[in-house]
């Protein structure tokens, strides 16, 4: 009956989870579209931080109950997720992205700054509250950039009504409501499956909490939005290394296991690296996508590996 009822639970959370998304990226896009913002910088800011909020819903609930170690398995599965499994997913399903401008300017460069920070902050296997403020700091810098960004993307400017707002707070709302019940689903089916806590933030909670990103992206990349995808996901992993790991150690003590350290913060890193790559030429290919695909079978087949 248990493996039923959260089975259940998990269905019903996912479908209010795909339809709320569809209007939290609909809203979004239209009132940035309004005030003439490119659709990359929504995709940055506004649906990033939206589709990110589970995961710093989780980390704050995790220290406040003395977990503190599946903060950074979801953050680094996450941020694993995102590119492996939400990028290679979107390119495999739409062909080819076609960058509208070179994200080597600043966007990349942060990107691959924030996962190198994460990875010497977490040396020490702890975050200490002066990092804690570095990280903060850090996330102000690059909201700050992409906010004033000029781009060279033309933008036409709509119309909306307060309708568009409500569906955009709606929208967000359910998107952590619904997300957070799927974790729930997903931990508990975990957790009578047997696995440790560890692996169980970096494989089930970083899919549960990246399940925004992965259908968000999707429904953008699908009505040919594909800037808003990738900005996305860009900006999740900012948001995800910056302020999921930065205001929860606000809360308490932030212990980072010796598991993440070993392997998967690497392998993060080397994602990390490998989207610079995939980018550089401004098309993102569905071969490409492919290989993201392989390195998150590398990143799941390992979690099983350790398991077992």
């Amino acid at each position: 009956m248990s493996i039923l009822y959260f089975s259940v639970i998990f269905v019903v959370s996912l479908a209010v989870l795909l339809k709320s998304a569809d209007w939290f990226v609909d809203s979004a896009e239209r009132i940035g579209l309004s005030m003439g913002i490119s659709p990359f910088i929504i995709g940055v800011t506004i649906v990033a931080f939206g589709t990110s909020l589970p995961e710093l819903a989780t980390a704050i609930v995790s220290v406040l109950e003395g977990e503190s170690g599946i903060v950074a398995g979801t953050v680094v599965g996450s941020n694993i997720t995102n590119i492996a499994l939400v990028l290679g997913l979107v390119v495999i399903v739409v062909g080819s992205i076609e960058l509208e401008y070179n994200i080597w300017h600043i966007d990349m460069p942060y990107l691959w700054g924030s996962a190198f920070i994460l990875y010497f902050i977490f040396q020490d296997s702890q975050v200490s509250w002066f990092e804690s403020l570095i990280c903060i700091i850090g996330i102000g810098i690059f909201l700050s950039y992409s906010i004033q960004s000029k781009r060279d993307e033309e933008v036409q400017q709509v119309k909306v009504s307060w309708k568009q707002y409500v569906m955009l707070i709606v929208g967000g709302g359910l998107v952590a409501i619904s997300s957070d019940y799927v974790i729930y689903a997903i931990i508990e089916l975990s957790a009578i499956a047997g696995i440790d806590s560890e692996l169980i933030s970096l494989s089930a909670v970083a899919l549960g909490t990246s399940l925004p990103e992965v259908i968000v992206s999707l429904n953008a990349a699908k009505k040919g939005r594909a800037s808003i995808a990738v900005g996305n996901v860009l900006g999740s992993n900012v948001f995800n290394s910056y302020v999921v790991i930065g205001i929860p150690a606000l809360f308490g003590p932030l212990q980072i296991p010796d598991k993440i350290n070993a392997f998967f913060l690497p392998l993060m890193i080397a994602m990390t690296v490998m989207f610079g790559i995939v980018s550089n030429n401004k098309n993102i290919t569905r071969w490409e996508g492919f290989l993201l695909m392989i390195f998150y079978l590398v990143f799941m087949a390992e979690i099983f590996a350790q398991a077992a």
